[in-house]
């Protein structure tokens, strides 16, 4: 079936469930800050969160008490240090204790190419001489066939729902994104339902270089949120607000400081356009003259 162009709301409220795996990915840009903030604002719970490389999305995530786990790949505040709302959640259990799943980025990629092609795992030369064989139990070696060479198998990614931004979608729902390419493609094909927030819907898609597009019928709803990436950012359309994201250092530093953020911030308002009125930010972003 072809993608429904909805608001944001009632993507979230049809297609993410309490106790879902859910995929937010995004690489350097094209986060979707919009969607992190709506699970946050509609209450999810007990979510297993998946993602490369989980910075101050899943930071917001983790501290409002939405995950119970974490799978992913390095995590910290680009740039600025650690991730505070993470940290306190895996050291001190608060607001809730984290089970954490750890990962090489190559393993997550690979893991997220074998739930896109429907196989049970897959299988890289990663992981050696790294303790991660011993901490983490979906690393496995496995011995090839037909040479005998020990290598790495870990499990598919399967995500209840894949998560992304991308720059634009046209109005039957197809979803073009460029630029800086992480694992999108790949996390949307391997999902179960996925859910695409946009900067702007065009009647038409005009080729892009680098460009991919996600075919309507492989996403369930497309959803209009200009600037819902930030403090991350979407290439043609803005930059990366790295002022925002060293005043993220402080506000996540103190438990008090971060749920009164999060209360005013996000669960006291309707949505993201409300969210950056009452945060002061203006989104996108504009590049440099």
């Amino acid at each position: 079936m072809p993608a429904q162009i909805t608001s944001l709301r009632e993507a979230v409220a049809g297609l993410v469930r309490d106790g879902d795996t859910v995929a937010m990915e995004g690489f350097t840009h094209l986060i979707p800050h919009a969607a992190g903030h709506e699970v946050i604002r509609q209450g999810r719970q007990r979510l297993t969160l998946v993602r490369m490389t989980p910075d101050v999305i899943y930071d917001q995530l983790i501290g409002a008490g939405c995950a119970d786990a974490l799978v992913f790949s390095w995590g910290g505040n680009p740039g600025v240090g650690s991730l505070h709302r993470f940290r306190d959640a895996v050291e001190h259990g608060w607001p809730r204790p984290l089970a954490i799943e750890e990962h090489s980025h190559a393993g997550m990629a690979a893991r997220y190419v074998a739930g896109a092609s429907g196989l049970p795992f897959a299988v890289l030369r990663g992981y050696a001489g790294t303790d991660l064989v011993e901490r983490t139990a979906t690393i496995a070696p496995i011995t090839c066939p037909f040479t005998g060479e020990v290598l790495t198998a870990v499990p598919a990614l399967r995500p209840d729902v894949a998560v992304v931004h991308a720059q634009r979608a046209d109005r039957d729902g197809n979803v073009q994104l460029f630029g800086l390419v992480g694992v999108q493609k790949e996390a949307v094909l391997s999902a179960k339902r996925a859910i695409v927030t946009v900067e702007e819907i065009v009647d038409a898609l005009e080729p892009m270089p680098n460009a991919v597009v996600l075919p309507t019928w492989v996403i369930d709803a497309v959803c209009e949120v200009p600037g819902g990436a930030h403090p991350s950012f979407a290439i043609g359309y803005g930059v990366r607000d790295n002022d925002w994201y060293r005043a993220w250092d402080d506000i996540a530093r103190d438990r008090e400081v971060f749920t009164d953020w999060i209360d005013r911030h996000i669960r006291a308002t309707a949505d993201f356009a409300d969210y950056c009125r009452s945060a002061g930010v203006r989104p996108p972003v504009p590049s440099p003259a």
